[in-house]
């Protein structure tokens, strides 16, 4: 249902992703804090990366590279999607409420 999601502005996606917890389809974890960290658990394995606002889209990079990766967000609900360059889209679902 396309007409449900609602694109994010700047507020807004500070508001969606600041202090909160997404799961995604693979069942990997992100933690965003507003601190400016992001923490991503997969499996064993975790990661932590910086992530930040900029022209209405959510970036962040993850060491060792310091290229940003940006995407657009829209909400629906309890769910996030997130769509990079190139139109690829991966959804989250809050799991911190």
């Amino acid at each position: 249902w396309a007409g449900d999601w609602r694109v994010l502005d700047d507020a807004g996606i500070t508001a969606a992703r600041a202090a909160r917890v997404l799961q995604y389809q693979d069942g990997s974890t992100q933690n965003v804090f507003a601190d400016g960290r992001t923490l991503y658990e997969a499996g064993a394995g975790e990661s932590w990366g910086k992530w930040w606002v900029e022209g209405g889209q959510y970036c962040s990079t993850w060491p060792p590279s310091d290229v940003p990766a940006c995407y657009t967000v829209e909400a629906q609900g309890l769910e996030v999607r997130f769509t990079g360059k190139g139109g690829h889209m991966t959804v989250g679902r809050y799991v911190d409420l």
